[in-house]
């Protein structure tokens, strides 16, 4: 079964919307003409063909144009007259630490949190995919959720979001949740990470169970959520050169993923992943049963898969560049033929293809460097365009002449990146480019 999404209508958006939430629940997967990016939910409608927009969810610098965090449409269509270039910008009032944002399953609205005010800023992308507008604002995240604190994952569930928090209004540490939501912003439920001490049923396989959080993805023909850690609201918000300095700040971070029963949100096992694994990239075809993390701390590729036994495992497979150098490996893409995983590294700011047709020897192939700092990769469907940006945090990226702020395209031959534009952020008054997202005039048609 194949599904064409030019010159849809709304309505036919939300009947496939619906048919693929009934599919993925009988764990049957259609298969689905794509260009999107490869890190989205399973659930959510995806675009066929180019993509018209990027949207990039930017932090707001002091002394810089409006000061605010933003939303900055981009078009990437080839053959516009604005090609390579911002067309519109929509500030949300103050500076929130901007970092990561998702769409809805159905594709109408996009998920915009920060990690510091722990607000959460939902834009409509569908009226007009060019120019999103404010539709609302979360202000009671903390207390909704029981006193989860960093929104920071929006993905989507049918019908619902499901954020991944960072921290909690206790002691800022690293204590996190999964905090979900319906999608039009109304609380559902809270489901805190395993502890030593809170297992709620999950059964530890080494020593650690600390809570922690960062990323979520599903696997829904294998009833799998899976969470990454990574550090609390104290150290994400401290400046990165003092945080290194501090011995015990250093030491409050996560070693850890787990693994959830999607359909009941109950923690079934907690891995020991050292170094602070951040994002969660899983396997695309139905025949592949796995998902790479990286390790910001210890630079490391990591396997989490089902073992012959249906038992889900983890293993460390792969080096990446020099762990002694610390590179702090940041964002991961892994291409949609499962043969090729991108991994930016944000000190030297270097991106690294590993050849994945061995998921358990992972193997460099190619490495550029993108600019003196790097964080964020989107790779297209057809794994021929992939847009780096470069903030990483507020207090965590480079000072001085190495704090470039970037959204650049590149493409991709088989064999080497070709950069196609650049926009510098900090020239055009815009500020920290972090995360981007695509959209599409022909999902809305």
């Amino acid at each position: 079964m194949k599904v064409f999404f030019k010159k849809n209508s709304m309505r036919r958006l939300g009947v496939f919307s619906a048919s693929i939430s009934i599919f993925l629940l009988l764990g049957v997967l259609p298969t689905v003409t794509q260009a999107d990016e490869t890190c989205q939910s399973p659930y959510m409608a995806k675009i066929s063909g180019q993509e018209d927009f990027v949207y990039v969810w930017t932090l707001g610098v002091k002394g810089v144009g409006d000061e605010q965090d933003k939303l900055v449409t981009v078009d990437v269509r080839p053959s516009s007259d604005n090609y390579g270039k911002v067309i519109h910008t929509r500030s949300v009032g103050g500076r929130n630490e901007a970092h990561h944002s998702g769409f809805t399953d159905d594709r109408r609205y996009l998920w915009a949190a920060g990690l510091d005010t722990s607000k959460i800023f939902i834009f409509d992308v569908y009226s007009n995919p060019a120019k999103p507008k404010l539709h609302k604002v979360i202000t009671d995240f903390v207390a909704k959720s029981g006193g989860a604190v960093g929104p920071h994952t929006t993905y989507a569930l049918p019908g619902r979001m499901m954020m991944t928090a960072l921290s909690n209004n206790k002691d800022h540490g690293g204590r996190g949740a999964l905090v979900e939501y319906t999608n039009s912003g109304d609380y559902i439920a809270t489901h805190w990470v395993p502890t030593d001490s809170q297992l709620n049923g999950a059964v530890k396989t080494g020593q650690y169970a600390d809570g922690y959080n960062y990323d979520v993805r599903v696997l829904p023909r294998r009833n799998l959520m899976l969470t990454s850690s990574f550090t609390g609201w104290s150290n994400y918000m401290m400046d990165f050169g003092k945080m290194l300095s501090d011995q015990t700040a250093m030491k409050q971070f996560g070693s850890t993923m787990v693994q959830w029963n999607l359909k009941t949100r109950q923690p079934v096992k907690v891995f020991d992943v050292p170094g602070a694994p951040l994002e969660i990239r899983c396997a695309l075809k139905p025949e592949h049963n796995y998902c790479f993390t990286s390790t910001a701390l210890t630079s490391k590729i990591w396997l989490i898969y089902e073992d012959a036994q249906g038992q889900w495992q983890s293993k460390e497979v792969a080096d990446i560049g020099d762990p002694s150098k610390i590179p702090l490996p940041v964002d991961i893409s892994i291409q949609s033929d499962d043969q090729l995983l991108w991994v930016n590294t944000f000190m030297d700011g270097k991106t690294r293809g590993f050849d994945i047709s061995d998921p358990f020897n992972p193997k460099q192939i190619y490495e550029k460097k993108i600019g003196a700092q790097v964080n964020m990769v989107s790779s297209s469907w057809d794994g021929k365009r992939l847009y780096y940006t470069s903030s990483l945090l507020a207090n965590w990226d480079k000072k001085g002449q190495d704090n470039e702020q970037f959204l650049k395209l590149y493409h991709w031959d088989g064999s080497a990146l070709k950069q196609q534009f650049a926009i510098d952020f900090t020239q055009e008054k815009l500020g920290r480019p972090h995360q981007m997202r695509f959209g599409a005039f022909s999902l809305y048609r």
